[in-house]
């Protein structure tokens, strides 16, 4: 009987060691379980945080290279408009420059078809008995210092030249004016107006006279000698 109960209570004590061990492995096998679902929860929560932390991140390398281009877009924008601010006024200026010369080459063209520039200087006794340019003449040639026995030879002088026109145009060298100036703008010397000014011309004239043959008589002499002064 002893040995029976000594039996029963190996069998018993066996089993319930097994009992024990089977649920000590449940319970080992549910906790490695949990500890692996962690370490996947975790793997899964830095996954995402560094997935968020990189989008963030694309986010703000988008922003900021938005707001380079704006501002990239707005330098270029204004630089755009000061060089159409700066185009639009060289335009105007050379515009106006434009009108500007043709006003002014109209008025010239009005003043040279409107006829010579009137004289208002003082005319002596003694040169009245000539009329026009060769009046205009006579009183210049006697401001500059000569006498009057010199007007015939001033005279004759700018008749085989001009005929006292202060038009007067060589068309073969293109000499201008009562005394001829080649070029004609070498008058201008003396004043703007030198194609529409006899008094101009004359001045002009009689200077040119005084430096090359000293009297208006000298520059007769040598133009019948050689046909030209």
């Amino acid at each position: 009987m002893k040995r029976l109960w000594s039996r029963l209570g190996v069998r018993a004590a066996s089993v319930g060691l097994l009992v024990a061990g089977l649920t000590g492995g449940v319970y080992l096998g549910q906790d490695r379980d949990v500890q692996q679902q962690g370490a996947q929860a975790q793997l899964i929560a830095q996954a995402n945080e560094d997935e968020i932390r990189l989008l963030r991140q694309r986010q703000a390398d988008h922003a900021a290279a938005r707001a380079h281009r704006a501002q990239a877009e707005a330098a270029a924008a204004a630089k755009a408009a000061e060089e159409a601010k700066a185009a639009a006024s060289k335009a105007r200026t050379l515009e106006k420059k434009v009108i500007e010369a043709k006003e002014a080459e109209e008025a010239k063209k009005a003043e040279e078809a409107s006829g010579p520039v009137a004289f208002t200087g003082e005319i002596p006794e003694s040169c009245n008995e000539y009329s026009g340019s060769r009046k205009i003449g006579c009183a210049l040639m006697l401001d500059a210092g000569f006498g009057l026995d010199q007007f015939p030879c001033l005279e004759n002088l700018w008749d085989k030249e001009s005929g006292w026109n202060y038009k007067a145009t060589n068309r073969s060298s293109g000499a201008y004016g009562i005394p001829q100036a080649l070029p004609g703008s070498k008058m201008a010397s003396v004043a703007d107006d030198w194609k529409t000014n006899p008094a101009t011309q004359i001045k002009w004239g009689l200077r040119y006279i005084e430096g090359r043959y000293n009297t208006p008589c000298g520059a007769w002499g040598h133009s019948q000698d050689v046909g030209w002064y």
